[in-house]
């Protein structure tokens, strides 16, 4: 593999996905994505021309992980300093700034003055006042509503989704409710769902949702199992994580 266009530094890790097609550095103390990631990047169909905004993008991993499906460009939101330097570099590892641009901004405040074709996220799911915050702020605010909670989210989405625009999300199933009521507050409706299993026969911990403006009858996929009965990930499960 060739020598990074942006060197990692101190306190980062340089990895690989999609069978080393995609490279990202992440910070070893601070945010690091998880599994919602690739699996939100998966569930997501883009469309050629697509003007895409992703919310919340970290360290940019699931924009660089939608690079290898056809759209025209995306904007990266980020907040955090730390993060939207590391996914600026990120997207000038894997030689995409002519399709990814980040933007630092707090999504409160933020006005694009235009509409999308695509948006999504992977947004902090715990509630501001309950559960611990860690001691990486990065990791907090990444998982904690610190900086607007769902229905903030699904509000600005609803704002700015052009009128056939799709946006789609990962969420815990535990929320599942009170993400289906921001969203119909905000005035959008789900159009594809999809459960996350950690094993055959349990509850699902996660699900996948595609919302549009308007209201139709909900595809509803078939459950994505995430490990089999030998503890390693099932056939579909490793091919979400390996890339198209």
């Amino acid at each position: 593999m060739t020598t990074p266009a942006t060197p990692r530094r101190n306190g980062e890790t340089l990895d690989t996905f999609y069978r080393g097609r995609i490279r990202i550095l992440q910070s070893k103390k601070g945010y690091r994505f998880s599994v919602d990631a690739p699996l939100l990047a998966d569930f997501i169909r883009t469309r050629p021309g697509d003007e895409a905004l992703e919310i919340g993008t970290g360290n940019g991993v699931i924009s660089l992980l939608l690079s290898v499906k056809p759209f025209g460009r995306i904007t990266a939101v980020e907040l955090q300093p730390g993060l939207a330097d590391l996914a600026e570099r990120n997207v000038e590892l894997n030689g995409l700034g002519d399709r990814i641009e980040i933007v630092r901004a707090d999504l409160r405040t933020y006005d694009p003055d235009r509409s999308f074709d695509l948006i999504f996220s992977n947004p902090p799911y715990i509630r501001k006042a309950s559960g611990f915050l860690s001691s990486s702020a990065e990791r907090s605010a990444a998982k904690h509503e610190l900086h607007g909670g769902i229905g903030e989210i699904l509000e600005k989405t609803a704002e700015w989704l052009a009128p056939a625009g799709r946006a789609c999300f990962v969420y815990p199933e535990k929320r599942r409710e009170d993400f289906l009521a921001a969203a119909g507050e905000s005035g959008l409706s789900a159009v594809r769902l999809r459960s996350v299993l950690p094993r055959a026969g349990e509850p699902p911990n996660l699900f996948l949702i595609e919302l549009e403006h308007a209201a139709r009858q909900p595809e509803l996929m078939p459950p994505l199992i995430l490990f089999g009965p030998d503890g390693k990930y099932t056939q579909e499960a490793e091919a979400v994580f390996t890339g198209p």
